[in-house]
């Protein structure tokens, strides 16, 4: 499996991408859980960009998250479920990898668009997997799967 960008994402699935970038923008922070030195899971919250065709993550500057992805890459982020009980279009997230960029040009693009504190981290995200659950007329739970390369899978239970 070979990861892609948010934008070859939203070519293979783009009802999926829509909903998911849409629970996204629904709220300003999430939780990005990455791996410490131990292999053990850490949680933090982030906020998230979607500029360009990609999936941005932006971080304060020595952040033990920006340290556990330098070391590991492999990442989940899970949208912020919102108030109540509702989930307000279901439960999404996504796992992949997460590069730092350190271009001067991409950089500087991205400060132009989103004008974070300086100085920070600025990471690229490859996706491998893609994730909603959802409940569908109060009765079957919905799971919506995608990997590289796969259709959008879809299974439903009560």
């Amino acid at each position: 499996m070979t990861p892609v960008n948010w934008a070859a994402f939203g070519t293979a699935a783009p009802v999926l991408a829509t909903t998911a970038q849409a629970r996204f923008g629904a709220h300003r922070h999430h939780v990005l859980a990455t791996l410490r030195k131990d292999g053990s899971p850490r949680t933090c919250g982030i906020e998230v960009r979607f500029l360009g065709g990609e999936l941005w993550l932006g971080m304060m500057p020595g952040s033990v998250k920006a340290l556990d992805l330098r070391r590991d890459p492999r990442f989940c982020l899970q949208a912020n479920p919102g108030a109540g009980t509702d989930m307000g279009g279901g439960d999404v997230r996504i796992g992949g990898r997460a590069y730092e960029v350190e271009d001067g040009e991409t950089r500087a693009a991205y400060v132009k668009e989103v004008e974070p504190p300086q100085p920070f981290h600025l990471f690229r995200t490859e996706l491998t997997e893609v994730v909603r659950t959802y409940v569908e007329d109060d009765t079957y739970l919905v799971t919506q799967v995608w990997r590289p390369g796969e259709p959008v899978r879809t299974l439903k239970r009560t």
